[in-house]
């Protein structure tokens, strides 16, 4: 009899940031790392012959929980990946929501008539994760094996082993990041021994405490999953939120003068690209960032010139979801660093930066210089 744990990866960035992650291939983030040692720490007295994962980073890096302290190879295999979802990659469920809300409810249902160019559907995705699994198994015989995958690929699979019909799909339990699930296999049948464990997280580090979506009891308010657009030149409406917001920061600029620098900044963007992202809370604007695509371009880092959100919006751990949006632009344009500048005396804006992986480089006329490593370090 083979005993295998099924584990899902430590969070990454689109748990976090609220974007569409895939095949994505997304970093673990500062909670992520604290989930991986308390997995460490579940696993420290549990024999285990061999670890599989995905071929994504954060499976790899959750992978480390366990191959490493035991002195065990990593073995990976793309068939552990997740759902394959075309065109949605990378954007936020926000977007998505905005472009494509019949789609997006589908998916959230787990419906088996969903599907999305170029990405695979459900039933693929439980046909690949089976077949690999089965596959690895087979080569364990006797042994006991650790395969690290993902959310969807897991909950797919758990489901064809309990032989939940595509009707009921939607009653798939959802599994926190690290979760642990173990089955055995006698060659030909998978057994259930339990599933989605997450008792080795404190409530503190686990992903699915602070966020309501999953939630069937709706004891918590709904998740605010923003989109961002890049406006217009003209940008009537948008541009009254962006004087606002820099206005708190610039009291004593003119509102000509703050327009003028975007206007710069527009010009100076390769290509012509629109240096300002306004983003909203479904029909609401409520943020806005304002990048310096060439500043510091030299050193491998983008430059965030300016980030904030409405008043009314601030603590609800939102702004996030705008640092989110520069990690994938300028990660697709081939920076592996994130700057900005925190205006001194700004403690709140401080804590905030910190607590999501911003280091301080220096101190200069503009503030503390921070920042984050947004590469890939394997």
């Amino acid at each position: 009899m083979t005993t295998i744990y099924l584990i899902r990866h430590a969070e990454a960035e689109g748990n976090l940031y609220r974007r569409v992650h895939g095949w994505y291939n997304s970093l673990i983030t500062e909670n992520g790392y604290r989930q991986i040692a308390a997995l460490e720490a579940r696993f420290r007295d549990i024999p285990i012959d061999a670890v599989y994962s995905s071929d994504l980073f954060r499976t790899c890096t959750t992978a480390r929980a366990i191959y490493v302290p035991k002195g065990l190879e990593l073995h990976t295999d793309p068939g552990l990946r997740e759902l394959n979802l075309g065109v949605w990659e990378d954007q936020t469920f926000g977007a998505v929501r905005h472009s494509d809300p019949q789609a997006i409810d589908l998916f959230n249902r787990t419906d088996p008539a969903w599907e999305v160019e170029k990405g695979e559907s459900f039933f693929q995705l439980g046909d690949r994760m089976e077949e690999t699994v089965r596959r690895i198994a087979r080569r364990h015989p006797g042994q006991t094996v650790a395969l690290f995958s993902h959310g969807m690929a897991l909950r797919q699979f758990l489901g064809r082993v309990r032989g939940v019909p595509p009707e009921e799909w939607h009653s798939l339990p959802h599994g926190d990041n690290t979760a642990v699930s173990c089955l055995t296999f006698d060659g030909e049948r998978f057994a259930v021994q339990f599933e989605m464990d997450n008792s080795h997280l404190p409530e503190e580090i686990s992903t699915l405490a602070r966020q309501a979506w999953w939630r069937k009891d709706k004891t918590k308010a709904a998740d605010v999953n923003l989109w961002g657009h890049i406006p217009l030149r003209s940008w009537p409406q948008e541009r009254e939120l962006y004087l606002k917001l820099r206005r708190e920061l610039c009291p004593d600029v003119p509102d000509g003068r703050l327009l003028q620098e975007a206007e710069e900044l527009w010009q100076a963007s390769p290509g012509g690209m629109w240096n300002i992202n306004i983003f909203y809370a479904g029909e609401r604007p409520m943020g806005v960032t304002l990048y310096d695509m060439d500043r510091d371009k030299e050193e491998g880092a983008g430059y965030i010139k300016f980030l904030s959100i409405l008043p009314e919006d601030r603590g609800r751990k939102l702004g996030i979801q705008l640092i989110g949006a520069a990690v994938s632009m300028y990660r697709n344009s081939g920076r592996d660093r994130l700057r900005l500048h925190c205006p001194a005396g700004s403690e709140r804006a401080r804590r905030f930066f910190q607590t999501y992986g911003f280091v301080k480089l220096r101190e200069d006329r503009e503030g503390d210089l921070l920042e984050k490593y947004i590469g890939y370090e394997w």
